[in-house]
C-alpha cells in the first residue's frame, strides 16, 4: 500500500479562556512501532477546512449539494453531504467553461448515526444501531486528479473527540483514507458528531457515485458523493511513484 500521511496539530485549549501553545502530534505521541516513526517523520500537514475560501459550488441536478446515506444490507450507518467547489474568485463554477487548470474542492460532511433533520440523508429513516465508534471515512474507488491537498474541520474533529484526537490520511491503491483515531475507551468519533472532510482534483465531477464510505460500529458502510471519471492524462497523486 502506497501511503501519504498527513498529520495535523491540534491546539490544546487551556481553562477559564486561557491558551497555550502546547500542540498535540502524532509526532509528539507514543509510537508503536518504528514503521509508525518513520512514516510521522515523513508527515506533511493537513489542511484545514475552516482555512479554506471557495468560490461557488457546481450545481447539479440535484442543485449545488448531494445528500445521501452510508449503508450496508442492515441499515443506515451515517449520512453524507457533499458539494464541489470552484477556486475562490469564481463566482459560477460550471467544469464546462471554468479555464483550463481549475482545481475543483470536493466536500464531504459525515454524520454518523443521523442528523435529526428528516429532509437530509438518513434522517427518520436511519434505523441503525447507535454509532459508538466510527474510525474512519474514506475513499472506495480511485481519487481521480488528486493535487495532493487534502483535510478536514480541526475544529469539529477537537469538539467531537478533544485534544486526543489524531487524523491521519493516507492513501490506500489510489483511494484516500481519513482514519480518525481517539485511542482506546473515552471519548470517540460517535453519533451525532459531524466532521468535514476535504480533497482536491484537477477534475469535476461526472456524477453521484458509490465511491465513499465509513468505517463505524466495527463495519463499512458506503454510500454516494460527487466522483471524477477516470481521464487520460490526469494524475493522482496517491499513485505518484515519487511519493
Amino acid at each position: 500500500m502506497k501511503q501519504i500521511l498527513f498529520a495535523a496539530p491540534i491546539l490544546m485549549l487551556a481553562a477559564c479562556g486561557e491558551t497555550t501553545n502546547t500542540e498535540v502530534t502524532d509526532v509528539e505521541a507514543p509510537l508503536a512501532s518504528n514503521g509508525e516513526l518513520a512514516a510521522a517523520a515523513a508527515a506533511l500537514p493537513a489542511g484545514d477546512f475552516l482555512d479554506l475560501v471557495l468560490g461557488a459550488k457546481i450545481v447539479g441536478p440535484q442543485g449545488d449539494e448531494v445528500e445521501g446515506a452510508l449503508s450496508t444490507n442492515e441499515g443506515n450507518f451515517a449520512d453524507i453531504r457533499s458539494f464541489v467547489a470552484c477556486p475562490e474568485g469564481m463566482t459560477k463554477c460550471d467544469p464546462k467553461t471554468a479555464p483550463a487548470g481549475t482545481i475543483y474542492t470536493y466536500v464531504h460532511v459525515v454524520y454518523p448515526g443521523e442528523d435529526n433533520q428528516s429532509s437530509t440523508g438518513s434522517g427518520e429513516g436511519n434505523d441503525s444501531s447507535d454509532i459508538e465508534r466510527a474510525t474512519a471515512f474514506r475513499m472506495i474507488r480511485p481519487a481521480h486528479g488528486f493535487t495532493g491537498t487534502a483535510g478536514y474541520s480541526k475544529d469539529e474533529v477537537l469538539g467531537a473527540i478533544g485534544p486526543k484526537a489524531d487524523v491521519a490520511i493516507t492513501c490506500d491503491a489510489g483511494e484516500l483514507v481519513w482514519t480518525v483515531s481517539a485511542g482506546d475507551g473515552g471519548n470517540q468519533w460517535e453519533q451525532a458528531e459531524p466532521v468535514t472532510f476535504y480533497w482536491q482534483s484537477t477534475l469535476p465531477p461526472a456524477g453521484p457515485a458509490d465511491a465513499y464510505a465509513i468505517d463505524a460500529n466495527y463495519t463499512q458502510a458506503k454510500g454516494p458523493g460527487p466522483y471524477p471519471a477516470e481521464t487520460a492524462g490526469a494524475t493522482n497523486a496517491c499513485l505518484d511513484e515519487s511519493n
